[in-house]
């Protein structure tokens, strides 16, 4: 009996077993196919999200470094506006005539860094916030070798190296050879050029202080063991510091070692009568046979302290006539000292390069600085000198022997400090102005970025507070300054 197999009719919807599971197989492998492209694509979504997230982020700090940069000029303006309006005859300007903190520049803000020469005194480890007066500092192209010895950090053998490194005819045998230079044999440009003298380093040039602010920083361990810093070159000597002879218009001050001149100032200011006792006190007097048009005899002044101490006149009336003096008839004078301004241990330097002993010096730079800041409203000549220590102090008759103070300045620095929008950006920025012609003039520009922060932990908390953040965690620390 033949066996007939009956066919199952595909319209029935019926299929094999295996086919139907071919079919099954074939869409769940597409079903993978779809999900890995779908996860891939989500993939590349999320990637070029971050990467566009990141350049926003990037385009966003550049904006807010190139706000600082900005910021810096316009803080320079600002700066020379400020010494135009206010720095009038070289006397120092204050914080109270301008802004020195935070100062608003559109979204940015700027910061004027200066130095505490009290620290140690106030007990106050904090930055403060000021121009830096040039002559507050020991010219590097002026001081002798006795008075750079007296420096934080400094040596005999040091102090000479630099005065033979300005010297035309140095005498000392240092071997540049080695460095592949010579000693330059002519004046400083920059306080910088202290680095290519053979035996200076970091350590001189910057002491402990090495973001330059004036303040231990954490991660800057102090040299001597102090909590205040100790301050290198950079912060007690200048190659900046003149003074002109002249006034603003260009007409000359008033020589005192020329009678005709001084005279006619006395005259002005006290009357005739006075004037020529003014005069015999100076030791001016006429020629014999000369009449009254007869030619002078002129004693020989080295100082306006001396022309004081000789004169008679009461402190408030050499300060009347002081700003019209000089006792050259240079141009400028250079490398004077501001007693007003220069903190004890550039005082006791400069003493001690005069001649006096290191004990007697601290104790004189001591007794003015103290003094000062209990008179600040007295300080117009230099005639509080005297007031300050007595006329036969040891200190008051060796100076007077030399002019090398003043209480006029007309070179001053701005360190400025710029924080870009919303805290980002950073830029740093020394300016030195020079006012001696009358009109401010940049002569000196140097970044100082790459020091690190500046402003200290009191600003970088305002700073986080006023934009929402609890920390500036990609603010330069104090430690990516020089090594």
């Amino acid at each position: 009996m033949t066996m007939v197999a009956r066919s199952i009719p595909r319209e029935a919807g019926l299929e094999p077993l295996a086919t139907s599971r071919s079919r099954r197989a074939a869409r769940a492998s597409v079903l993978v196919v779809v999900l890995w492209i779908t996860a891939g694509l989500t993939a590349l979504v999320l990637y070029f999200a971050a990467s566009m997230g990141l350049e926003l982020r990037a385009s966003a700090n550049r904006a807010a470094d190139l706000a600082a940069g900005q910021a810096i000029e316009g803080a320079a303006r600002y700066v020379g506006w400020a010494l135009a309006s206010f720095a009038t005859n070289g006397m120092m300007t204050t914080n109270s005539q301008f802004v020195c903190e935070s100062l608003p520049i559109g979204d940015s803000r700027v910061w004027v860094l200066g130095r505490n020469p009290a620290a140690s005194e106030t007990g106050l480890n904090q930055v403060v916030f000021q121009l830096l007066d040039e002559s507050a500092k020991l010219n590097l192209n002026r001081a002798n070798s006795n008075a750079l010895s007296m420096l934080p950090g400094m040596t005999t053998e040091l102090a000479a190296a630099i005065v033979d490194w300005r010297s035309t005819n140095g005498i000392l045998q240092l071997g540049y050879s080695s460095f592949g230079y010579d000693a330059k044999r002519g004046p400083f440009e920059t306080v910088d050029e202290l680095r290519l003298v053979q035996g200076i380093t970091l350590d001189h040039l910057y002491g402990d202080d090495r973001n330059l602010n004036g303040i231990l920083d954490v991660g800057e361990p102090s040299l001597t063991g102090s909590l205040f810093s100790t301050p290198g070159l950079l912060d007690t000597t200048t190659v900046f510091s003149r003074e002109p002879n002249f006034h603003a218009d260009g007409t000359l001050l008033t020589n005192v070692n020329t009678r005709a001149q001084i005279q006619s100032l006395l005259e002005s200011a006290f009357g005739t009568g006075r004037s020529r006792e003014i005069l015999t006190r100076l030791g001016f007097t006429q020629n014999q046979g000369g009449g009254g048009g007869g030619a002078a005899a002129n004693p020989n002044f080295p100082s306006l302290l001396r022309f004081y101490l000789s004169s008679g006149l009461s402190q408030d009336d050499f300060e009347r006539i002081a700003p019209e003096l000089c006792v050259t008839t240079n141009a400028y004078t250079y490398g004077r000292v501001n007693l007003n301004t220069a903190s004890a241990t550039v005082l006791s330097a400069l003493f001690v390069g005069s001649g006096l002993s290191q004990q007697a010096a601290e104790g004189a730079a001591s007794t003015l600085v103290r003094y000062r800041d209990q008179n600040p409203l007295g300080l117009n000549s230099i005639a509080w000198m005297v007031a300050a220590l007595g006329r036969d102090h040891q200190a008051v008759t060796t100076l007077a022997g030399r002019d090398l103070l003043t209480t006029r300045s007309f070179q001053y620095g701005a360190d400025l400090v710029a924080v870009g929008p919303l805290g980002r950006g950073y830029r740093r920025v020394r300016l030195v102005f020079d006012i001696s012609d009358g009109v401010p003039k940049i002569i000196h520009r140097q970044d100082l970025s790459r020091l690190g922060w500046a402003l200290g932990d009191r600003v970088r908390q305002q700073i986080a507070d006023q934009n929402g953040v609890q920390a500036l965690a990609q603010t330069p620390g104090p430690n990516s300054g020089p090594k």
